[in-house]
């Protein structure tokens, strides 16, 4: 069983995170639906991929990325030392 990731996100951050890609689904959808080319469809969905990565990092409180470089932020680092 794998091990939930650690929280590297802010709270603030993580309901920004939340909001913002709830909003880029959203419109992403809503544009999906008038589309006129296969060039704005193909950025549309890139729009909708886009948010759910930052609604899903927002639930989570983990930002893969953030890992990788070692970011911790400073209101997070004061809390584990």
């Amino acid at each position: 069983m794998r091990a939930r990731p650690t929280v590297n996100i802010t709270p603030m951050e993580r309901v920004a995170r939340m909001l913002v890609g709830g909003l880029a689904v959203i419109s992403g959808i809503v544009l999906l639906l008038g589309a006129g080319s296969a060039l704005a469809v193909v950025l549309e969905v890139l729009l909708i991929l886009i948010g759910l990565d930052l609604f899903v990092t927002g639930a989570l409180g983990h930002c893969p990325l953030y890992a990788k470089l070692g970011h911790l932020p400073a209101s997070l680092a004061r809390r584990t030392s």
